[in-house]
């Protein structure tokens, strides 16, 4: 028996056989249905999806609505950032020899590192304001600033960013604050309340 206000409950009734050939009755799947709003929230740290859902609907029960509004997230702890699997951007300098930065150890040493599931390097190029003087005027000249960066996707349930970072200076790189690459500060889709 379903709440009225359950996701499932006009989903039909199916019988399934495990695999030890038993016969169970179950719900039948949950398509993702289109959704759609104008409406942004700004997730902060302290968000949960029932206490949004209470916010915008009346109803924390009704926080699903809000998942199927943003689909790109595979769990609702995703969605609010909370999920043990976490990604960090860690913005490198190297003052070694600079001919050959040890690009291929990092990504080994990464690599090989339990609870690390994907690196990859990324340049990250901005212009910079710079006020010059050019025949006597102040000037704003705009400078390209060239940054590259390692982002790392791992468990953070087994790794620390502080753990990674001792990774990557022990390879000889030097590592600023690493920054988290999640939905803290980013935008949802809060979909209108209407009946599915």
């Amino acid at each position: 028996m379903f709440s009225k206000i359950s996701r499932y409950r006009k989903q039909p009734d199916i019988v399934a056989i495990d695999n030890k050939g038993l016969v169970l009755a179950s719900r039948d799947l949950r398509l993702l249905p289109e959704v759609s709003g104008t409406f942004l929230h700004t997730v902060e740290e302290i968000d949960r999806l029932d206490h949004l859902a209470y916010k915008y609907y009346k109803q924390p029960r009704k926080w699903w609505r809000i998942c199927d509004a943003n689909p790109e997230f595979m769990s609702p702890q995703a969605l609010l950032g909370k999920e043990p699997v976490v990604t960090d951007r860690f913005p490198l300098t190297f003052n070694g020899d600079t001919a050959q930065p040890p690009w291929a150890d990092l990504l080994r040493h990464l690599s090989e590192t339990l609870g690390v599931e994907c690196v990859k390097i990324v340049d990250d190029i901005s212009l910079v304001p710079e006020e010059q003087t050019h025949n006597g005027q102040l000037v704003t000249v705009y400078a390209e600033h060239f940054e590259r960066s390692v982002i790392v996707t791992y468990n953070n349930m087994n790794l620390s960013a502080e753990d990674l970072a001792g990774i990557i200076t022990d390879t000889g790189f030097e590592v600023s604050q690493p920054e988290n690459i999640g939905r803290t500060g980013k935008k949802i889709i809060i979909p209108p309340d209407v009946v599915a």
